[in-house]
């Protein structure tokens, strides 16, 4: 009996060595547990980012001589600056620019170009038919401008940064800005440049948390830069004031700081409410009106959620009526904002759980809200918090409204087109288009759609056949 005992154990530790050793193996090539936007995990095969880099290094080398040995076309020349922010010109996810087409073929759309590119979660600005993201390579942060036709690769600014976080994941968050030939770029450890946009020249630079004496997030810098008049504001969360930051958007110099309030994840807005221009910032604690001019408070409304993760982006209904949304079990709401000679007064319309936006933002359409209510779809009466629809399980993914349809790249990196009507939930179609874990927000500009994840980016052409 000892004797068997002894082979047992032996047995046993044999196969645990030979696990460890298979594990190891697995590990050198890439398999790593990751986290699902529900917070489950799962296994994958990710490159590390020496391999990644390395792969982006060889693709833009041969990009380039294909350039040129004149085997790539070059881009038609175009002035047009349209989606220069994140999530388009006005932050809130809408396609205004032109019609595009949304008779998808069943078996989907074919890619104008797919090519690697460097992790993180950032989505896309483009101006003049250049499109600017961040990337995550190796152990560099880096700005670059691709042309939109092509992909190809048109410059690089990088430096050294890295941005490690187990849960969400690594990588730059925040959207590249462009306005009047700059791109103003963020990257997940606090550093702010200005950049040319034809070379990617640095103009100034600064870390926004080094100057506000400010610790970064638990999840990184990823509010996009907001350039309003003169100055290019973020949101560094210093306390002492320096919570709100505006830099001089031409030579970096700080023109003012405001306020005391822990940061969260969610870009600052530019709007008009109740006829004053003022901008939206979202914290870890409220929703506020803040003057652009200096960052005096105007009005504020109480909004704490689980971990302080206010991520989606706001929505302006009308004139004087915003809607805010957040995950974990927060819910939804609508406030109204009244002009007094005294000052703000908010009124909450109403307030329910039946739109949780966790990290991603919804879209506005004839009066209804469309998005993404934890990981499934949904219509939601913005006039009185009624849910008209939930369908179509997308996960954790982004939605961009265009010709009324709601795009939705998903979180497995699927493309999906549904049609915004509070009828019912009614998708065209759904097909594949990137591989691996996507939480990027699609962009759009010139009928051009991009879209990327960790590790992959690509273009679908949606202009309407002519004639």
């Amino acid at each position: 009996m000892p004797l068997v005992r002894k082979k047992i154990v032996k047995a046993g530790a044999l196969a645990i060595i030979a696990l460890v050793i298979i594990g190891a193996a697995l590990y050198a090539f890439g398999l790593r547990i990751a986290l699902h936007g529900s917070g489950r995990p799962y296994l994958t095969f990710v490159p590390s980012e020496g391999a990644q880099a390395a792969r982006i290094a060889r693709h833009r080398e041969s990009q380039r001589a294909e350039h040129d040995a004149g085997v790539v076309p070059a881009p038609a020349a175009t002035e047009v600056a349209y989606w220069t922010d994140f999530r388009g010109p006005n932050r809130d996810g809408h396609y205004r620019e032109r019609p595009i087409l949304t008779s998808w073929p069943d078996r989907g759309l074919q890619p104008v170009w797919k090519q690697p590119v460097g992790g993180g979660y950032a989505s896309f600005a483009i101006a003049g038919g250049r499109a600017f993201t961040i990337e995550q390579r190796g152990a560099e942060e880096v700005v670059a401008a691709y042309d939109v036709t092509t992909g190809r690769e048109l410059w690089t600014n990088s430096w050294t940064a890295a941005f490690r976080e187990r849960m969400g994941g690594d990588g730059p968050r925040a959207t590249p800005t462009w306005a009047e030939g700059h791109v103003y770029a963020l990257g997940a450890t606090g550093e702010l440049r200005c950049l040319d946009e034809a070379d990617g020249r640095v103009v100034w630079r600064t870390n926004i948390l080094r100057d506000a004496g400010a610790d970064n997030l638990p999840w990184g810098m990823a509010a996009s830069p907001l350039v309003v008049d003169g100055t290019v504001i973020v949101l560094p969360g210093g306390t002492r004031g320096q919570s709100v930051v505006a830099y001089d958007r031409r030579t970096g110099r700080r023109r003012w700081s405001a306020l005391d309030d822990q940061q969260a994840y969610s870009s600052p807005m530019l709007v008009t409410l109740a006829g004053v221009r003022q901008m939206l910032v979202f914290s870890a604690s409220r929703l506020m009106g803040l003057s652009p001019d200096n960052g005096d408070m105007l009005w504020e409304y109480p909004w704490k959620t689980q971990f302080d993760v206010n991520a989606s982006q706001p929505i302006v209904i009308g004139g004087n009526r915003v809607f805010v949304s957040t995950g974990y079990g927060t819910g939804a709401a609508v406030i109204e904002i009244g002009g007094e000679e005294a000052g703000f007064a908010i009124r909450e319309v109403w307030r329910n759980i039946r739109m949780k936006n966790q990290f991603t933002s919804s879209v506005l359409h004839d009066g209804f809200i469309y998005g993404l209510d934890e990981a499934i779809l949904a219509c939601v009466d913005a006039e009185t918090g009624e849910l008209m629809w939930k369908g179509g399980r997308y996960g954790y993914g982004q939605v961009l409204l265009a010709d009324g349809h709601v795009i939705v790249l998903t979180e497995d990196g699927d493309l999906a087109l549904v049609r915004a009507t509070p009828a019912r939930h009614e998708e065209i179609v759904r097909f594949p288009v990137l591989d691996g874990k996507t939480w990027n927000h699609p962009a759009m500009a010139d009928g051009y759609l991009l879209v990327r994840n960790l590790a992959e980016m690509a273009a679908f052409d949606l202009r309407p056949p002519r004639g």
